[in-house]
């Protein structure tokens, strides 16, 4: 399966074959080729679109980075890592797990609006093309990288019968059509470009030489022809273009053209539309309605009248539409955002915006935090990915203001499920360890974000890390009698304990914080996967009987409230309880549940330990060639969570004992040869195989999945939901 995270044109792909053609016969030769050009040429189009047309030669993906949302420069290898599909739970630099992924791989990295943060994707690519000979990187941005070995394509505007093609297409997409028998005429869009010059009216020509044929200024005007004539749109436009030229016709260079196009664009709007597009420009990436009626809104923007003036920005091509994992969403376009964040400054409203944009955010991020444990996980997950850039930035500014780091602690530590349940371990850790760098002055925030870097540092095999954070959580919480705070903290002191060979006091620790959750009527996710890491301490001890009874509890109570990420790792100890029992079936119909369901929250502890259990039921079934495969499948999954299975004999039995046994059945050379197929997959080659191999109980052939139970109960008497608040106590936000 060849990854890919390329967004799908929204609409058509209009002229420039030409450079089409050029830009793609350089990625043949060269192995970074950055696209320059003035904002609003176009860049960010072509270069997808070559990277589309280039996939077959990549045949580990092509994944696009998107860096313009950015701002701290710190975050660019997470988001070259998130962009290749990299999730590293290591405690390692995000740079050097990079270099390691893509040492051995086949892969183009598009870069998407580096310019502003050129001193730090320099020595990136840099170091990345250095050290894998099948990387190719395609950039854009105003300015070249200046690595060696650089190809620079310079991008200029659109020619005369490109410009018209485009124009024509977008006016006639708004409902405008400028030429006659439509957007293309009776040959349709494509035959404008060949179109005699008599065929054209003069008035669009001549538009679109006088926006220099700058594709978002052609795609702004089409947005104003539903309103204004061709003629109108022109006399409008030429009236500008005199007076900033001092007279002179065509004197203006083109980042003054396109500056001038935004401009008269701003011009038209209406007071309410310019107020609303200086107040988006806060966004950091795409946003939904509500998001902007919360931000945007106010005594004058009434939140009743958000809609009617997006739809008017959106008609007029500022704002676009798409389609997210998360539902529909808008955008705005960087250069169009910048001009309306020069307006904002002039009205003095800049930091006012911004507190209400990171209040917004970490209040989804409160309501993310309740709904992990509810139907609603998988939407969540979504939601939280899509937020992201928003969430980097809500962290920045409580960074920025020193009366502002209790929200930075409570923020860093809300977002345990996204750092934990999501495969994001190495960014938390980042966000986690800044705002623990600073004294709030408020112990509740303080104690949840040392939890949590308890908790992210145990999971990515950092013991000394782990224990202090954990110690200072505990000692802070038993001297200022927080109860909840000092069960988290015993509870990540127990799971480090299992990880790490001690399944007795594993069980004692975690025992005690589950009993301090039941006193306190605490019911969540974490406190569901406290029961299961009991469950696998027993097991580990040879109590293989208390450890179902344990993790069928956890189950149920996961079905019922449609909890899917802790049922997960139920389901792995229930697999290898099946597993014992010769129930072969069974175990393959659990843990294919689980692969799915971590590979949707890119999980990779519980993916590599079901597929490694997997394996083991795999040679017991008869394959042990498959079986082989799969263990080689596991290694490279390891490299990315850190210490193959933590260092532990324990989590290592599974896989021990399917090696001897596959070994023997195949010789030495076959298990080898099948070993190496399998550690020369992608992850999501392998999970493809994984569950496509599913079969049913009596052996016949595949089985659908089981669908997984989403209905709520009507809740569990002497529980209550985690509190979401800063100040509040409770759940997954205590502490």
């Amino acid at each position: 399966m060849r990854r890919s995270n390329l967004p799908a044109e929204l609409n058509r792909f209009v002229g420039r074959a030409a450079e089409q053609a050029a830009l793609t016969a350089l990625l043949g030769t060269s192995r970074l080729v950055t696209v320059v050009g003035v904002g609003g040429v176009g860049k960010t189009r072509l270069a997808l679109r070559a990277a589309a047309g280039a996939q077959k030669r990549y045949g580990d993906g092509v994944g696009l980075a998107d860096l313009a949302t950015l701002r701290d420069p710190d975050l660019v290898a997470h988001a070259v890592a998130e962009a290749l599909g990299l999730t590293d739970h290591t405690p390692r630099p995000p740079r050097e797990a990079l270099v390691e992924h893509v040492a051995e791989r086949r892969m183009l990295l598009v870069l998407d609006g580096f310019e502003h943060l050129v001193e730090s994707c320099a020595p990136l690519v840099r170091e990345l093309l250095a050290h894998a000979p099948g990387l190719a990187v395609l950039a854009t941005g105003r300015r070249p990288l200046r690595v060696a070995g650089e190809a620079v394509f310079p991008l200029a505007p659109m020619d005369e019968a490109d410009a018209v093609a485009l124009l024509a297409e977008r006016a006639a997409e708004a409902g405008a059509p400028v030429l006659p028998g439509g957007a293309g005429g009776p040959d349709g869009p494509d035959a404008i470009p060949g179109r005699k010059p008599s065929e054209v009216p003069d008035t669009v020509r001549e538009l679109c030489r006088r926006l220099d044929g700058i594709p978002l200024a052609l795609e702004l005007a089409a947005g104003r022809l539903p309103l204004l004539s061709p003629e109108q749109v022109l006399h409008r436009l030429d009236d500008r273009f005199r007076l900033l030229a001092d007279g002179e016709r065509g004197a203006l260079p083109r980042h003054r053209t396109l500056r001038t196009a935004i401009g008269w664009s701003h011009e038209l709007c209406t007071p309410g539309e310019r107020l609303l597009w200086a107040r988006l420009s806060v966004f950091a990436g795409p946003f939904d309605l509500e998001a902007v009626e919360y931000v945007c809104g106010g005594r004058e923007l009434p939140p009743e009248r958000i809609l009617d003036l997006l739809g008017g920005l959106l008609a007029q091509s500022l704002v676009s539409r798409e389609d997210t994992p998360a539902g529909p969403a808008y955008r705005m376009l960087g250069t169009v955002a910048a001009y309306g964040a020069e307006w904002l400054a002039a009205l003095g409203d800049t930091e006012r915006m911004r507190r209400r944009h990171r209040d917004w955010y970490m209040g989804l991020a409160t309501w993310c935090e309740l709904e992990w444990f509810s139907p609603r996980q998988a939407e969540v997950a979504a939601r939280t990915d899509v937020a992201l850039p928003h969430l980097r930035a809500a962290l920045e500014l409580c960074l920025e203001l020193p009366e502002d780091a209790h929200l930075a602690q409570h923020l860093a530590g809300t977002l345990w499920f996204a750092w934990a349940g999501c495969g994001r371990l190495a960014e938390g850790r980042y966000w986690l360890d800044r705002a623990l760098a600073l004294d709030s002055g408020h112990q509740e925030a303080r104690l949840k974000a040392l939890w949590v870097l308890g908790y992210v540092a145990v999971l990515q095999g950092d013991g000394t890390a782990a224990v202090a954070a954990l110690h200072e959580c505990g000692e802070r919480a038993g001297s200022s009698g927080n109860v909840l705070a000092e069960a988290y903290a015993t509870h990540r002191m127990g799971c480090l304990a299992l990880l790490t060979d001690d399944p007795v006091r594993a069980e004692e620790l975690i025992g005690r914080a589950l009993a301090s959750y039941r006193e306190l009527g605490e019911l969540n996710s974490n406190v569901l996967m406290g029961q299961v890491e009991v469950a696998m301490a027993r097991a580990f001890r040879g109590d293989l009987e208390g450890a179902v009874v344990l993790c069928r509890e956890v189950r149920e109570i996961c079905e019922e409230r449609g909890e899917l990420w802790t049922r997960a790792y139920a389901l792995y100890v229930l697999a290898y309880a099946a597993w014992t029992r010769d129930a072969y079936g069974e175990a393959r119909e659990l843990l294919t549940e689980c692969v799915s369901v971590n590979h949707v929250f890119h999980d990779l502890v519980g993916l590599v330990l079901a597929i490694e259990l997997l394996a083991l039921v795999t040679v017991g079934e008869g394959d042990p060639a498959e079986a082989a495969v799969f263990q080689g499948a596991a290694v490279p999954v390891w490299d990315a969570v850190g210490v193959r299975l933590f260092g532990s004999r324990s989590f290592g039995g599974p896989g021990e004992l399917c090696e001897a046994r596959a070994r023997e059945a195949l010789g030495a050379a076959a298990y080898e040869e099948a070993f190496r197929e399998g550690r020369g997959l992608s992850l999501d080659a392998v999970v493809e195989r994984a569950l496509a191999g599913r079969r049913d109980p009596a052996g016949g052939g595949a089985a659908p999945p089981r669908p997984f139970r989403t209905g709520r109960s009507a809740g569990v008497p002497g529980t209550r939901k985690p509190a979401g608040s800063p100040t509040g106590r409770g759940g997954e936000a205590a502490g």
